[in-house]
């Protein structure tokens, strides 16, 4: 046993205990985040704005700040581009992280001082729930590969600016560089498909242990390895025994990217997003992601189906029920208020408060009235896939057709096989049959007639990776919407067809 593994159980052992103390007293940990945030807001152009010296409690809160989304935040956000001080948080945010907008193009997300120990710890404490739950840390002696965006940034307003990946590149613990892969040199190139082979090059001899990223990517590196050696991943990397992932449901791509392997490992699922890391999987025996509640961020959820009203319900973490969908909002001390970050998550367990990530707020299809969201066809997907075990896919996305040339309405899924159905007729049925069962809207449609039964579109292999690679999107944090309620992205990846 090397000295990092001899060390980090004992240290395991203490950051859980200390995560017991808020996980034990969930109300009193908010409490103490949002006297903190309201405390030092008050001193901030917004928290003027928006009377933070009135606010006594949630209550007040509420009726001072409303729910935003980025384009609403933006004017504050410009201000601060522009040189301004003490707008959204005390002084200037440390960085800014870039990711891509749906309406204005890039957005520009502060992660400040006060911020960053939420992005960097979460993830440390990830593992180290795993160690001290498992007792197993030999992976963290061996090298550890993190596939993720470049760590170049430049400049908004004098403040550094990058991808989040990039940014936390900057801040890995020093007990973990040595160990890192890959180079910084190979971290730095900007083109997937050239960096991708500039890491296999690097990484082909090495004794990895430990690999990170989002899943479609990381299978894209697998099936580079195996391209060129003609082995299975185990063969290649004997000693690779653990798997950290975010981003997007893994539950697709499990089955393919333990195939490459060749065998099972232990993985470890984040919620990391550009405006907070807010969730890890903290057991291998438990379902569902321990929600960070004294990491600087205070929580609300409103009810899903209330997220469009005028006046919707907001929730502080006690009043939630185990179930129900919730649209997540944030206020952090990186300087957002009343933030919408776009997904939805369910709550598992309440003792402690463990969740799912169920979709995006504004990725669902209501075409005719249905409202079919993310958590729906992902569960569609993984039980037929359980009844095909022959079928391997590498990605999926789901449109409506509203006005075919012929027949009625539908549903269409545009999917990349690995390996296809032996009979995609009955494929087909099995996803429509089940996804009528968790959407009574959806059966209504089909059963009055109004639609007809989904049609299955096969796509090329690669299909996702040639349409990321056509809009410049290939590779890092980016990922494909699963279901969209309009045909903007299944018009364009129809191109590869198969």
């Amino acid at each position: 046993m090397g000295l990092k593994s001899f060390l980090s159980k004992p240290f395991a052992a203490y950051v859980v205990k200390k995560q017991n103390e808020w996980v034990e007293n969930p109300s009193y940990a908010q409490d103490k985040v949002f006297n903190h945030l309201i405390e030092v807001g008050k001193t901030t152009a917004f928290g003027k704005d928006h009377h933070f010296g009135d606010i006594k409690n949630y209550e007040d809160f509420k009726k001072h700040v409303p729910v935003v989304d980025y384009e609403q935040l933006r004017p504050y956000i410009d201000r601060i581009i522009k040189g301004e001080n003490d707008i959204l948080w005390r002084g200037k945010p440390t960085y800014f992280a870039k990711t891509s907008g749906t309406t204005s193009g890039a957005k520009y997300i502060p992660l400040t001082k006060d911020s960053i120990p939420n992005h960097i710890n979460s993830a440390r404490n990830a593992m180290l729930n795993y160690v001290n739950e498992t007792g197993k840390s030999k992976f963290l002696d061996k090298k550890l590969i993190f596939l993720s965006g470049s760590p170049i940034l430049d400049t908004s307003g004098n403040i550094l600016t990058g991808r989040l990946s990039g940014i936390v590149n900057h801040h890995v613990p020093g007990y973990l560089r040595r160990n890192q892969m890959p180079s910084y040199d190979t971290n730095c190139i900007e083109d997937w498909e050239i960096k991708l082979e500039h890491i296999i090059d690097e990484t082909l001899s090495q004794d990895m242990s430990l690999i990170s990223g989002i899943p479609p990517w990381v299978q894209m590196y697998f099936d580079r390895i195996q391209e060129r050696t003609g082995k299975s991943i185990k063969e290649v990397f004997p000693n690779f025994e653990m798997f950290i992932y975010g981003g997007v449901n893994f539950e697709p791509y499990r089955k393919k990217l333990y195939d490459s392997i060749g065998k099972d490992i232990p993985s470890i699922e984040l919620f990391p997003a550009s405006e907070g890391f807010f969730a890890f999987q903290d057991s291998q025996e438990e379902e569902g992601l321990l929600l960070q509640l004294d990491s600087g961020i205070f929580y609300e959820f409103i009810p899903s189906e209330e997220y469009f009203d005028d006046n919707p319900t907001r929730l502080r973490i006690e009043d939630v029920e185990i179930g129900k969908n919730y649209a997540l909002i944030i206020n952090s001390n990186a300087g957002l208020w009343g933030y919408s970050i776009g997904d939805t998550v369910k709550f598992v367990s309440k003792d402690p408060y463990r969740l799912i990530v169920s979709g995006r707020i504004k990725h669902y299809i209501s075409a005719f009235g249905e409202h079919v969201i993310g958590e729906e066809v992902e569960k569609t997907m993984k039980y037929t896939l359980e009844q095909f075990p022959e079928v391997k896919i590498t990605e999926f996305s789901v449109a409506p057709q509203v006005n075919p040339t012929d027949g009625l309405p539908y549903h269409e899924w545009l999917i990349s096989y690995e390996s296809a159905p032996n009979n995609p007729e009955e494929f087909a049925l099995t996803l429509d049959h089940k996804l009528r069962e968790l959407n009574t809207y959806y059966d209504d449609l089909i059963t009055g007639n109004i639609c007809r039964t989904l049609v299955i579109t096969a796509l090329q292999r690669d299909a996702f990776q040639l349409y990321m690679k056509s809009i410049g999107k290939l590779g890092g944090q980016n990922k494909v919407p699963r279901l969209s309620n309009d045909r903007k992205i299944a018009d364009l990846i129809s191109e590869w067809k198969k």
